[in-house]
């Protein structure tokens, strides 16, 4: 539809999509079938007179134009095409809400002020350049497309900057303000709805949320690699490591908890019991230093870009083993992140053992923690750590009602389970359950 000489700049929404499909289907003698779900294109395909066709189809234009080199018992026993999956579900009004919320000028603007983030996929998108020199991009949840125009100034032959939400229509004043719309057209539309008629050799997209896997944002970017990312393609980031670490946090106890036993000399205790439930009930996103963590952290999820299925994404759980490098109560478990832009030749099957291999450390008693990553590829790597520069993600803390004190090198273990809610699978379900001198607790929470 848009791809060759006759594609059509600037924006499309998915209402003009459908209408332009619906001309064209009119217009041609035979009409393309495509699958609108996450089918991936069939890699043994190829043009005869315009039209994509299968292998067996070529064998059955061979077989009529008289060709009698082929082989007729191959021919006999290839296996029919698989049928195409059902069409996507429709989004959910909390969708909607989801992508109305992503309308506000607002959130863009923290999130490009975020000199961290934003900086480090500009020098991603620019130290591969050679991937994407003349090439074409899908900018994925694509917002007002900065991240679109920097693939442009990388020399993308054309990028396709998808999203769903309104802000999609400023995108395109963007854009042709900037005289680009011969080089991105904007698709106001989910990925799993918008259609393109070509292969993609890259998919860039800033699909972390809080805790990394907060919003569900990444399904979309997994529809978008099994439908349009060509064998070999690129996607930035490439991989992702989801941590977490016991910390304590005496400051923000004391005036969230504390400050109600002596209110102007008044005794207020009774509010002690509400204080916690309103200041720790549910997750707490805020930044804290390296000095609040007390060991080292825990590989929660590990992910690779190129092979993780949506599937993954509904629960996992991971098992830890902590020990403490200082006496110190303890006040809940931080959680953050880090992203690695790595080239497409280091992100084969093997992907995920190796690059735990070269910056993860796995005593037997502490499980597999990180200490430092080591970065033999000199790959960036955009880290949401407490001891590395702050950005709009901070950290996200789940705090304990009351404190554990803890000794130096007193054991703390457990498990933790993140998944979808049912209620919502933009929202996550955080199930905690640890051990730590003899006593056993949980906590559950959930991110909204």
């Amino acid at each position: 539809m848009y791809s060759g000489s006759e594609y059509s700049n600037g924006y499309h929404s998915l209402q003009q999509q459908q209408q332009q499909q619906l001309q064209q289907q009119q217009q041609r003698p035979r009409a393309k079938r495509r699958a609108r779900g996450g089918a991936r294109r069939a890699r043994d395909s190829h043009s005869i007179d315009g039209f994509r066709v299968s292998v067996a189809d070529e064998h059955q234009q061979l077989l009529l134009n008289g060709n009698s080199n082929l082989n007729y018992h191959q021919w006999q026993i290839t296996a029919p095409p698989s049928p195409p999956p059902p069409p996507p579900p429709p989004p959910t009004d909390f969708d909607m809400a989801y992508f109305h919320s992503y309308a506000h000028v607002g959130i863009h603007q923290e999130m490009i002020k975020d000199h961290v983030r934003t900086e480090t996929y500009r020098a991603a998108i620019m130290q591969h350049q050679g991937y994407i020199e003349g090439k074409v991009v899908m900018d994925v949840g694509c917002g007002t497309g900065i991240l679109s125009i920097f693939c442009v100034q990388a020399g993308a032959k054309r990028v396709y900057a998808v999203d769903a939400s309104d802000i999609a229509v400023q995108a395109n004043e963007v854009v042709k303000a900037n005289n680009l719309s011969d080089k991105v057209i904007v698709l106001h539309g989910r990925v799993e709805d918008v259609e393109i008629d070509e292969g993609v050799d890259v998919i860039i997209s800033e699909w972390m949320g809080y805790m990394l896997l907060y919003e569900s944002m990444l399904g979309s970017v997994i529809t978008a690699r099994d439908r349009w990312l060509k064998p070999g393609g690129l996607i930035l980031p490439s991989n992702a490591a989801l941590y977490m670490a016991p910390v304590t946090h005496p400051d923000r106890y004391s005036e969230s908890i504390d400050f109600w036993h002596n209110v102007y000399g008044i005794d207020m205790s009774a509010m002690v019991p509400l204080a916690k439930q309103c200041a720790f009930e549910e997750p707490s996103v805020e930044t804290i230093s390296g000095e609040n963590v007390l060991t080292w952290p825990h590989v929660v999820k590990h992910v690779d870009c190129y092979t993780i299925q949506i599937y993954e994404l509904q629960s996992l759980t991971s098992r830890f083993k902590f020990k403490s490098m200082m006496r110190a109560p303890l006040h809940g478990f931080a959680f953050w992140f880090d992203v690695e832009f790595s080239g497409p030749a280091t992100c084969s099957n093997g992907c995920a053992l190796s690059l735990l291999a070269g910056f993860l450390n796995d005593p037997a008693m502490d499980g597999i923690h990180r200490k430092k990553r080591k970065n033999p590829n000199d790959a960036l790597v955009l880290s949401t750590a407490p001891e590395d520069p702050p950005t709009h993600w901070q950290q996200t803390l789940i705090y304990f009602y009351d404190p554990i004190d803890v000794e130096q090198d007193q054991l703390i273990e457990g498990l933790v389970t993140l998944s979808q809610s049912k209620e919502n699978a933009r929202f996550m379900n955080i199930h905690l359950e640890y051990t730590s001198g003899g006593r056993s607790f949980v906590k559950e929470s959930v991110m909204r």
